[in-house]
């Protein structure tokens, strides 16, 4: 079974990075989903979709791997392009579509 290390993405509910700063070690899914019949809710005979471990850096991930002798693959995460805005931007002439309020 491959383990994945990443970092994860930013939430889109704040605009804050917190979540964001550490490394992840989880492993891909080694069998489906099944809907149960009687109830509807979803499960997996698979045990290893629940371990996900944190790391401060990328190679310490990448050494606990090696250690521990499990096949991993490293996904870089996407550089965020930084957007200037500036809040008089909203009030100046010529501004690009229509004040509402």
């Amino acid at each position: 079974m491959i383990a994945r290390i990443y970092k994860p993405a930013k939430t889109a509910m704040q605009s804050g990075l917190a979540k964001a700063k550490d490394w992840v070690l989880d492993y891909e899914p080694a069998s489906a989903r099944e809907i149960e019949p009687l109830m509807g809710w979803t499960s997996s005979n698979d045990m290893l979709s629940q371990v996900r471990l944190f790391f401060e850096t990328k190679e310490e991930a990448v050494d606990y791997a090696k250690k521990n002798a499990i096949p991993y693959r490293v996904f870089e995460p996407n550089p965020r392009a930084a957007i200037k805005k500036s809040y008089s931007d909203n009030f100046k002439y010529g501004r690009i579509g229509s004040w509402t309020h």
